[in-house]
Order: structure tokens, then sequence, then C-alpha cells
């Protein structure tokens, strides 16, 4: 009996390491789980999982799309297994870009100038607005995995620096005067530029007789340190459902440089035009959890749920 309790026992033992070890492969022999040498890339899993959910209910399933990292809308997240329980983290995020907008305004003119009749139009001159923008985001880090199933677990830490910026610049074909009669100098003032929006609504005027935006500028940095835990559950071979928590430091500053060009009256009765330099600095430091951190932009937070495909 001793021996047939034995032997039953030792079947079961092997037949339940067979199960595990066809669990862990597809029919077609392929390996369910990541192996040293793998990339993986991770997807929002939110559409994927509301496609699957509306096809049951027969709610109207729409194709589902790959969407960016939730937490993470900024950069391209990705891993390399250095083997099946070690894997390198990496995002990236490079950006630029700019616009330009032009606008047609009257040249104005000197008092001996004639004006021409109807239909002539006057001089014109082409007001030009430029924005441009920049972005550099890099993270990189490590995760250990446990788990010898298809249910995965995983651990570990990433840093994360980035810095931007932007610019506004503004070029005016009438250059503010002083409207010298004695020179026949024509007054030139804020209202003889084209409103872009920006650059004549809202501008501080230190000298209380108009201003108008000559540039503004903006650079920001950032730090961030950040632990994680999560876990995957593999659907199909190389492919996984995942969910991951994090909590984490963060440091960012920014600084803004404004320079606007304002009319005064002198005391001769004359305009005085001067330009005037701004700066204002912010910074923020933040220890939290994710959703925390993600608000603040310190450090994002890592989607509720992702779906991710290993190659």
């Amino acid at each position: 009996m001793k021996n047939k309790s034995l032997l039953i026992a030792t079947v079961f033992a092997a037949s339940a390491m067979t199960v595990s070890a066809q669990d862990l492969t597809s029919k077609k022999g392929e390996t369910m789980l990541p192996e040293a040498g793998d990339w993986a890339i991770s997807f929002d899993a939110t559409p994927f999982l509301n496609y699957a959910g509306q096809l049951f209910s027969n709610a109207g399933a729409t194709s589902p799309t790959a969407g960016y990292t939730n937490g993470y809308p900024w950069a391209i997240k990705g891993k390399m297994f250095k083997d099946a329980q070690t894997a390198y983290r990496a995002g990236l995020r490079i950006g630029f870009g700019s616009q330009k907008w032009t606008g047609d305004v009257a040249t104005p003119q000197a008092s001996s100038f004639v004006a021409p009749e109807y239909p002539a139009l006057p001089p014109m001159g082409t007001d030009e607005y430029k924005s441009g923008y920049n972005s550099f985001v890099l993270t990189g880090g490590m995760e250990m995995r446990r788990g010898k199933t298809r249910l995965q677990g995983y651990y570990g830490g990433e840093l994360m620096f980035g810095m931007g910026g932007t610019k506004d610049a503004y070029t005016y074909s009438n250059a503010l005067s002083s409207g010298d009669p004695a020179t026949l100098d024509p007054n030139v003032t804020i209202a003889d530029s084209y409103d872009f929006g920006s650059n004549l609504t809202g501008v501080s005027d230190p000298l209380g007789n108009g201003a108008r935006q000559i540039s503004m500028k903006s650079s920001t940095m950032m730090f961030g340190l950040r632990g994680f835990i999560g876990v995957e559950y593999f659907i199909l071979p190389k492919i996984s459902i995942g969910a991951e928590y994090g909590w984490g430091l963060g440091f960012g500053s920014t600084k803004t440089t404004n320079v606007v060009e304002s009319q005064g009256f002198l005391t001769s009765g004359n305009i005085a035009t001067s330009e005037f330099t701004t700066e204002t600095k912010t910074s923020g430091f933040m220890i939290d959890s994710d959703i925390q951190n993600s608000a603040t932009g310190l450090v994002g937070g890592s989607g509720a749920l992702n779906i991710i495909f290993h190659f």
C-alpha cells in the first residue's frame, strides 16, 4: 500500500510538472515567457479590454488603438531582457517644433506726407510672430522578476531626466518713435502693431502708455527617482497584461524670461521707448505615489493596466 501511494504521488507530481511545462508553451511549442535577449514595448491596455468586453456584450465593439502607456503620454517605453529574471527599462522622448504667423499693418507717415486718395492703400508693412518648443526626456532603470508560471511579479527602480523649453519672438515693421515734429518723425505707437492676441493684450506695461511683447522664453529641467512593483499575466506567448504601481521623488525647476517694449511720456511732451526684461523662477519637490507625482509632472506614473508585447 505504501509503495502504491508513493507511485500515485509520483505520477501526480509528474503530471503536475507536465501541466506546468505545457502551461508555459503553446500548442505549437512557443515559449510563453520572455527570454534572454527579448525586447518588449508597452501600450495602454484599456482600448483592448474595452474591445473585448464590447464583443461579449454585443455593445458594438470598435477597433482598439495602440495608445501610449497611461501616465507616460510623453514617451515610448520599452524593455530589454538580460535574462528571464532581469530586464533593462528605458523611455525616450525627443521633440521640437515651430510655427510662424504674419500680419499686415499700415506704415505711419510724417506729417508732410500726402495720403493717397481712395481706393489707393497706404504703405504697408508686415509683422511676424514665431513660436517654438523643444523637449528631451530620458528614463532608465532595471526590473527584477519572480514567478515560474504565466503569472509573473516584478519590482525595481528607474531614473528620469528631462529638459525643454519654449520661445516666442515678435518682429515689427513699425519701430516705436518719439513723434518729434521737428524731424517730422511719425508718432508710431503700440496701436501701429499687429495684434497676434498675446503680444498686445495682457502685456505688463512698465511705463504706463502701452507695451508690446518682444520675446518670451522658458526653460525647464527635472530629475526623478522612482521605485515600482507590478504583476503580469501572459495571456498568449510573449503577450501579457500587466499592472504597475510606483513611489518616487522628483525635482523640477522652470525659468521664464520676458522682454517687452514700452512707451512713456517725457516732461518735454515727447514719448520715450525702452525695453524691459523680467525673469521668474519656479521650482517644486515631491516624494509621493505615482498618481500625485504624475499630476505635478515631476515623475510620471505608469499605466493602471498595460499590454506588453515581447519579441
